[in-house]
């Protein structure tokens, strides 16, 4: 005699349920990863300022930024060690002085765009790495004595 009070058994799941569970829970573990991954590379993002934005606002000292302008004439010195190197980064409205310890990029001349990435110490912007950036009539010191046919034909050869 059964008095239908005791354990039910479970029903077994359908197919198109579990999918739906598997979904859900892919999806709840995608949003997951990219939280923690933009939550991981906050700290790490480095923002791009010209020296107005640094004389109007500098940023943190210490934080990781990313200074852009032109290097003003006659402003390079080297020091005595042979790699520490200081130099102006201008823009027309303001100047930021700029120290780096290292080797310049060969495009690292006086009038020509750069990109340093460093942080600001005091007034100083010390950078960790420099890009040197060419204007846009630069020409490869292989091409330089080319004429334009010669140059035409050289780069037609190498497709």
């Amino acid at each position: 005699m059964t008095t239908g009070i005791g354990p039910k058994l479970a029903r077994p799941v359908a197919a198109k349920h579990q999918r739906l569970v598997l979904v859900v829970i892919a999806l709840v573990v995608l949003v997951g990863a990219g939280l923690l991954a933009s939550y991981a590379l906050r700290s790490q993002a480095s923002y791009f300022y010209l020296p107005a934005d640094i004389a109007a606002k500098p940023p943190e000292q210490g934080r990781a930024v990313r200074l852009g302008g032109m290097v003003e004439k006659g402003s390079i010195s080297h020091e005595a060690d042979g790699v520490t190197v200081h130099f102006v980064v201008g823009d027309g409205k303001a100047k930021v002085p700029v120290k780096f310890k290292g080797i310049t990029p060969d495009l690292f001349v006086e009038n020509s765009g750069v990109v340093a990435e460093g942080r600001m110490e005091g007034a100083t912007f010390v950078a960790d790495n420099l890009l040197a950036k060419h204007d846009e009539k630069y020409v490869p010191r292989e091409m330089q004595q080319m004429t334009k046919d010669q140059a035409k034909q050289l780069v037609a050869e190498t497709k």
